[in-house]
């Protein structure tokens, strides 16, 4: 199996290589081994996802510990890189996000996602400076994806969003962020204008309106998220099968369009 190292040497070459970068989240060990068994190139988390997993709601409120060992599973399943998504970095102070991320990088993870939100661009900054502190003491070439939420909460007009994203990634670029992740942007227009405006590869999320991978790739994203989606999905289709078996026990219901106890065996047992 490659190095943590050669893992992060990878997951840089995959934002610069000729295809877009496509992250089908995952959201546990489970469900990361069958997302790469699909030819995933890289794996990444979805906070929302891994936070429903284990009976938490979203929003910085998982513990860092329940994370650090979900980690740990998810990177002894797979053997392409993984990204973290940390929201805002689970601290309120960069030196609380620093110490989170070293439990994260010990866990085996090559890079993050941590977000602004509706914090001050000098808050994520800091944080940003801190995590590439603690990379550089443990030897990884660590990954920090900067997402902005101007667009996702709306933070300023919309007249002045490309304005604001842009200002924002120049600052997060020199507080030593390596990728923009800008949720909620779907503009043509608007992704031409902050691909132009920055050198950070930028990153969008799955979203309504929003144009397929190989157009995204022709304005020059990087790389695409699916988010929660998947996980979301995943759940409707639990929710229905438990209803259904609930309400009435039929059995040859939850075999339909299932995989088999088999498929599934096989594919954790020959990570």
């Amino acid at each position: 199996m490659a190095s943590q190292q050669q893992r992060a040497a990878a997951f840089r070459r995959l934002h610069r290589g000729r295809n877009i970068l496509l992250l089908a989240n995952c959201w546990d060990a489970g469900s990361a081994r069958l997302t790469e068994s699909l030819g995933a190139r890289a794996m990444a988390t979805t906070s929302a996802g891994v936070a429903w997993a284990l009976g938490y709601p979203d929003g910085d409120v998982l513990p860092v510990d329940l994370l650090a060992v979900a980690v740990a599973l998810i990177t002894r399943a797979i053997r392409v890189p993984l990204t973290v998504d940390m929201e805002g970095g689970y601290g309120k102070t960069a030196k609380a996000v620093g110490a989170a991320v070293g439990r994260i990088i010990d866990a085996g993870a090559i890079g993050m996602n941590i977000e602004d939100g509706g914090s001050s661009p000098g808050l994520l900054c800091r944080k940003i400076e801190q995590v590439k502190r603690t990379a550089k003491r443990k030897g990884v070439d660590f990954f920090v994806n900067a997402r902005t939420d101007v667009y996702l909460r709306g933070l300023v007009p919309p007249a002045k969003r490309v304005a604001e994203t842009l200002a924002r990634a120049k600052l997060y670029r020199e507080a030593g962020a390596d990728g923009l992740f800008v949720p909620g942007m779907t503009e043509p227009a608007a992704i031409r204008n902050v691909v132009s405006g920055t050198d950070l590869p930028l990153n969008l999320l799955a979203w309504p309106g929003l144009a397929p991978a190989a157009e995204l790739a022709k304005l020059g994203v990087r790389r695409l998220s699916a988010g929660s989606g998947i996980s979301q999905a995943a759940a409707a289709i639990t929710a229905a099968k438990a209803k259904a078996f609930l309400r009435d026990g039929d059995s040859a219901a939850l075999k339909e369009g299932a995989m088999t106890y088999g498929e599934l065996n096989e594919l954790v047992a020959g990570r």
